[in-house]
């Protein structure tokens, strides 16, 4: 999991990214390739 300031760059580098927001952070998750997972915040 990487800390990103810009989610923009996360969530464009695979089709399948999600950005979900849990607990005041923002995250982008990946079901079909997991290491594309970030967080912000």
């Amino acid at each position: 999991m990487k800390v990103i300031r810009s989610l923009k760059s996360a969530k464009k580098r695979h089709r399948d990214c999600r950005v979900v927001r849990r607990k005041g952070r923002l995250y982008v998750i990946n079901k079909t390739n997991p290491r594309f997972k970030a967080r912000q915040g």
